[in-house]
């Protein structure tokens, strides 16, 4: 029998949501984070890029109904290495704004956790997915510093004379992504009213790995209590 809409069937463990919007650090802080806790880790948000991928593969509109590709999805459809690229990007905001392709979704991530819990990265994990999430985390920085942190990931060189000009690019396209996410009319994304907000600007990896795992621990070690 399947669990209420909006409901979370029993799990096996404890369930650590980490959204927030691209670049922020979170993929990298939820992996590590699931690592630290011995837990099974899941970035959604390659699922969306992954459908995204597949509809534009086929000369498909992304914008167009999607909801096929969803129910279809593989789990080798998660492992392809073109799924980071700034139009698979921008083909991901637009499946991920369609109810009937979120919706496809939704019991996959749900069902990730049900053996033995788990940390899950995306937008509205803590708001949507795990509404009831033992631990929920937002990751944030400002545009600028993701900027730079996408140019760097993507092998930018920041002595280049055209490094100005394509952060300003990657800074533009990460606001309108911002915009698209926190808009949509299903599950946009926002910090859940009872999420801990971690803003990265100036912090590295490792402080926001430490900062989350004092905030995870805390909070798990009272639900056990």
């Amino acid at each position: 029998m399947s669990p209420a809409p909006g409901t979370t069937p029993l799990r096996g463990g404890p369930v650590i949501a980490v959204d927030g919007p691209a670049a922020a650090g979170k993929g990298t802080l939820a992996r590590r984070l699931a690592e630290a806790l011995g837990l099974p880790y899941l970035d959604t948000g390659l699922l969306y890029r992954a459908v995204g991928r597949i509809a534009l593969d086929a000369g498909r509109d992304p914008a167009q109904p999607a909801q096929d590709i969803a129910h279809a999805l593989l789990a080798t459809d998660l492992q392809r290495p073109d799924l980071r690229l700034p139009e698979v990007a921008q083909a991901a905001s637009k499946v991920a704004a369609q109810p009937a392709v979120r919706a496809a979704l939704v019991e996959t991530q749900r069902r990730f956790a049900l053996d033995r819990g788990a940390v899950l990265d995306g937008r509205d994990i803590g708001t949507a997915i795990f509404p009831d999430a033992d631990v929920k985390l937002f990751i944030t920085a400002s545009p600028a510093t993701r900027a730079l942190r996408r140019f760097l990931q993507m092998g930018g060189d920041s002595t280049a004379p055209d490094c100005a000009a394509r952060l300003r690019e990657m800074e533009e396209a990460l606001r309108a992504r911002d915009m698209a996410d926190a808009s949509r009319e299903v599950a946009p994304m926002r910090a859940a009213a009872d999420a801990h907000v971690i803003e990265t600007d100036t912090m590295n990896a490792q402080a926001v790995l430490a900062e989350a795992l004092r905030i995870a621990q805390a909070r798990l070690a009272t639900i056990r209590a």
